[in-house]
């Protein structure tokens, strides 16, 4: 492993079983948890959040990159939310095939044409790297997307900072130990929601956060949660289901909900047509988008997180009209762009079908989705592709070669064994406009997650990829 744990200790198998129970113990200890499959909504019978034993080596110049161009992908969605006719004009063909965008859209347009009630704005995106590896060992930081509804584990990677350090210290790597960042991602995304309410003024409304059916992962949620408690302002959790029956609106169209006034609704849901399990859901939704309330995220900014804006804004000249003064910038957010293509119907459609269908190996097929798990790779995108009459639905991206190193995926009911991995980073970003200011635009920690080169697509909460911590070099 180059400039991570030496191989003598990923040998030692005797040294990996203890260490390992060593680890599970200090997750155990520091809140790292997941409810269990069987029981998802019940916190009787609890787990730790799967992670690697040890911290992953990442070079120290690719993170700071991905930490400095993060604000400034803050206001770049900031000011696409604002783009009414951007939105329309980059999403046109995709609304036209994929009916749960289409939905999203419908809202934003009756939002629009009733006027925006909100005058604050909450954005909590996470984006996410791979470093791409080429053929002469040289390195960097590609984007793979941007995630700007529900973008999680930002509570439980603020407590695994110090697991890694404990188990490096019983390995006898004390000075590795050092190596392992401060992280705190559940501060700075509560920061942002305090902020919003504070904005918002009045004293006695609460932070709604809107969950999902099933809470496996609500102790991710509960690290920011808490963080907000602190400061004596009250958080309520509801499903949709529960705002569509108590859920009302004013004449000044403020929000309640079971009498009580909202300030923020975070969405923890709401970005997978599952999550939308009824047409009165669907109706709540609406209520809360043309309320008052501070949405994080609000519709338009949801649609700026899906995989066609994300196309879109790699074609020339389309950073420049968001940056029109910022040449710097743009440069800074274009030297993460992978090569992304569209798939929309004509000439150029054309020829990313054909690239894809000679060299499927060479790509990545991204549908609208967010969660992990979505994405088509190989054989299967020529089927997809040559079956399909619903092109436009997806958006085609160079794949990505990280490079792999050797770790333990500690799994509940799995055996310790050693895996070849590659590693994900993701960066918060939160930020706050107020009419036309932006009060608030900072960086708020990382998320590092590892898979087995195994497999090729999935997330945590999927089972595939486990959390982890940047080794810096």
């Amino acid at each position: 492993m180059d400039q991570g744990i030496p191989e003598e200790v990923l040998q030692n198998s005797e040294l990996m079983k203890d260490l390992a129970e060593v680890a599970k113990d200090m997750a155990l200890l520091k809140g790292v948890l997941m409810r269990i499959q069987e029981s998802p909504n019940g916190s009787e019978l609890v787990t730790y959040a799967p992670f690697t034993l040890f911290p992953t080596p990442l070079p120290k110049a690719l993170y700071h990159q991905a930490v400095a161009v993060q604000p400034l992908f803050n206001t770049l969605v900031d000011k696409i939310s604002q783009d009414s006719h951007f939105l329309q004009e980059a999403l046109a063909s995709t609304i036209a095939v994929d009916e749960f965008t289409a939905r999203l859209f419908r809202i934003h347009q009756q939002v629009l044409e009733e006027g925006r009630a909100q005058s604050i704005f909450l954005g909590i995106n996470r984006s996410d790297y791979m470093v791409d590896r080429k053929a002469d060992g040289s390195t960097s930081l590609k984007q793979i997307e941007i995630n700007t509804i529900a973008a999680s584990f930002g509570g439980l990677s603020s407590a695994t900072p110090e697991i890694h350090r404990h188990v490096l210290r019983v390995a006898g790597r004390i000075q590795d130990s050092q190596r392992v960042m401060d992280n705190n991602p559940a501060k700075g995304l509560a920061k942002g929601i305090i902020k919003a309410w504070e904005l918002y003024g009045a004293e006695k409304a609460v932070v709604l956060f809107v969950v999902e059916e099933k809470q496996r992962n609500i102790f991710d949620q509960r690290f920011v949660e808490n963080e907000i408690w602190a400061r004596n302002i009250p958080v309520i959790r509801r499903r949709f289901g529960q705002v569509s029956k108590t859920g009302l609106l004013d004449k000044d169209r403020r929000l309640f909900v079971e009498g009580k006034e909202v300030a923020v609704l975070y969405f923890r849901n709401g970005y997978d047509p599952e999550n939308y399990s009824s047409e009165q859901d669907w109706e709540a939704r609406l209520m809360m988008e043309r309320s008052r309330a501070v949405k994080c995220p609000d519709i338009s900014t949801q649609l700026v997180g899906t995989k066609k804006v994300q196309q879109v804004l790699a074609k020339p000249g389309v950073l420049e009209r968001f940056l029109p003064e910022q040449p710097q910038a743009v440069e800074q957010i274009r030297a993460t762009f992978a090569g992304l293509y569209t798939l929309d119907p004509g000439p150029e459609g054309d020829r990313t079908v054909q690239m894809a269908l000679e060299s499927p190996d060479r790509f990545v097929l991204k549908p609208q989705r967010e969660g992990g798990g979505n994405n088509i790779y190989g054989s299967e995108i020529c089927a997809t592709l040559q079956n399909s009459e619903d092109r436009m639905a997806y958006i085609l991206m160079d794949k990505l070669h990280p490079a792999p190193t050797n770790n333990c995926l500690l799994r509940r009911d799995a055996p310790v064994k050693m895996s070849s991995c590659v590693p994900e980073l993701g960066v918060f970003g939160v930020y706050v406009r107020q009419v036309n200011d932006l009060v608030m635009n900072q960086c708020a920690g990382h998320l590092l997650r590892s898979k087995s080169t195994e497999h090729s697509d999935g997330g945590v909460v999927a089972g595939v990829a486990v959390l982890d911590n940047p080794l810096l070099f």
